[in-house]
């Protein structure tokens, strides 16, 4: 079987770039393919209103699970309320609309044991021809791309009680800290159910899981909450990084188009890979598709140009991570969530102005500055090679 395009891997980005295509440009013979016995593993994403556009917000509206208005931080010196608005989608619904919409153009429980510009190989031996083939099954190490951490583990309570919270608080750092920047963030799906994350930006290993286990049950515990059961558990580990070598990270691609988190297309400090993915189905959608040497051209010039984008992001995460002690991480983020709105917004998007730049940067900073200046200056992952 020929196809005009092959999708491996039915994750967040393969998985909207699918839906996308079946919408706009029906006439393709499509194949998305994925290992598990449905799209979209077991996932929570999430996006500010700011971060797309009024028409991919009503695209992928179909998806969302629970909008709010606004949302709040708390640190130990500052509690505040964003008035953005924030949305939420998870797993199943993205199973439960994306599957059918993409019929016989999707193949779950298949197992791809390697993939080609120009074809897939199956475990099974069978091998699917493809005009263009695209690899999104999740982040790969790189030589090319030094990272941080964000591990976490979150459970979708139910509650014996009404939980009280109206908004989705997405940081209370006043926390214990320990061997990074910890914070837990929430979302309340109804009036008893919430999804409560145990976050930690580290620079190693992750706590193991029944410790983030134990961390939630010590916050639940705080707010005075009963847990009836817990409906759902996710866990993982999410890209920061610290430094990229662009044209580096290409070549190991060596003309293979990938997507999503295998094409690094993420925020570099919040690891938010929605609005990335939603913006590649749509460039998508415009392009010819006519070979994957044509498209992997076209797809570095817009991995370059998020690259470039993404500079001062990974600059500031050199500073988290590089420039101050591990415990001391929230005092960063505290000040960081005093700025302006506008800035902050902004900020989320990943559209931060040269001025937004230098109001982060400026004033009494709360790292030191000459450790400040050293994590600035190694840019590239050839600095932490020569100076690990």
């Amino acid at each position: 079987m020929h196809y005009d395009l092959i999708l491996a891997g039915g994750g967040l980005a393969n998985g909207l770039i699918a839906w996308r295509l079946s919408q706009v440009r029906p006439e393709l013979n499509i194949l998305c393919l994925e290992q598990a016995d449905r799209l979209g593993g077991n996932h929570t994403w999430s996006f500010h209103d700011a971060d797309l556009s009024l028409a991919q917000q009503r695209w992928i509206e179909p998806l969302v699970v629970k909008r709010w208005p606004a949302y709040r931080v708390h640190f130990p010196a500052l509690s505040r309320t964003f008035a953005c608005g924030y949305a939420s989608l998870d797993s199943d619904r993205f199973a439960e609309v994306i599957a059918p919409a993409l019929g016989a153009r999707l193949r779950t429980a298949c197992e791809v044991a390697s993939v080609h510009p120009d074809h897939v190989q199956l475990a099974s031996g069978e091998r699917l021809q493809g005009r263009v083939v695209i690899d999104g099954r999740g982040a790969r190490p790189s030589a090319h791309r030094v990272l941080g951490h964000q591990a976490f583990l979150g459970q979708v309570l139910r509650l014996q009680h009404p939980h009280g919270l109206q908004l989705p608080v997405l940081m209370d750092a006043r926390v214990i800290q320990g061997e990074g920047y910890r914070f837990v963030y929430l979302l309340p799906f109804s009036d008893d159910t919430v999804l409560i994350e145990d976050t930690h930006y580290v620079d190693g290993a992750p706590p193991d899981a029944d410790t983030l286990r134990g961390h939630i049950a010590e916050y639940v515990r705080a707010q005075g909450w009963s847990i009836a059961a817990c409906l759902r558990e996710e866990q993982g580990v999410l890209p920061i990084t610290l430094a990229e070598d662009v044209e580096g990270v290409l070549r190991e691609a060596n003309g293979q188009p990938c997507a999503g988190l295998r094409a690094g297309l993420f925020h570099s400090t919040t690891g938010y890979s929605l609005p990335d993915a939603v913006r590649l189905a749509y460039w998508l959608a415009t392009q010819p598709l006519e070979n994957s040497e044509q498209l992997a051209k076209a797809l570095g010039a817009y991995l370059r140009a998020h690259g470039r984008r993404q500079r001062f992001y990974r600059l500031l995460n050199r500073m988290l991570f590089l420039a101050g002690r591990a415990q001391d991480r929230w005092g960063v983020l505290q000040r960081f969530h005093g700025l302006s709105e506008p800035l902050i917004a902004r900020f989320y998007a990943g559209r931060s102005t040269w001025r937004d730049q230098l109001r982060i940067l400026s004033g009494k900073p709360p790292v030191p500055v000459a450790a400040a200046i050293r994590a600035a200056l190694r840019h590239s992952p050839r600095h932490f090679k020569d100076n690990p």
